[in-house]
């Protein structure tokens, strides 16, 4: 179930992170509630995926899920690039995920 929970966490981050962009500085009411929502709903599954999960594998992963929802989402929504070096290194950091879960002995 930690992993459910960190999968969780790592989604609602890239909700907060992409909401910031919408907050234009948390002076629209509505993206900056969801934003805050989001916020305290990730670090609160973060938090029970750490009572199984080692902090390290588990912050590692929730960042790398982060990282790479929030660039893809960058990407669809506000058109940054999507040029061949940016998605290898998004490649790269899917691959490290994956081999801390793999290798995480759990």
């Amino acid at each position: 179930m930690a992993w459910i929970y960190l999968i969780i966490a790592a989604l609602f981050e890239c909700g907060w992170a992409i909401g910031l962009k919408y907050t234009d500085g948390f002076t629209k009411i509505w993206p900056s509630a969801f934003t805050i929502v989001a916020m305290i709903i990730s670090f609160q599954f973060l938090a029970l995926a750490m009572k199984t999960i080692p902090v390290g594998t588990a912050y590692a992963i929730w960042t790398g899920i982060g990282t790479v929802g929030v660039a893809v989402l960058g990407m669809v929504l506000f058109g940054e690039s999507k040029d061949i070096a940016r998605i290898l290194c998004i490649t790269l950091i899917i691959a490290g995920v994956i081999g801390l879960k793999i290798f995480s002995g759990q």
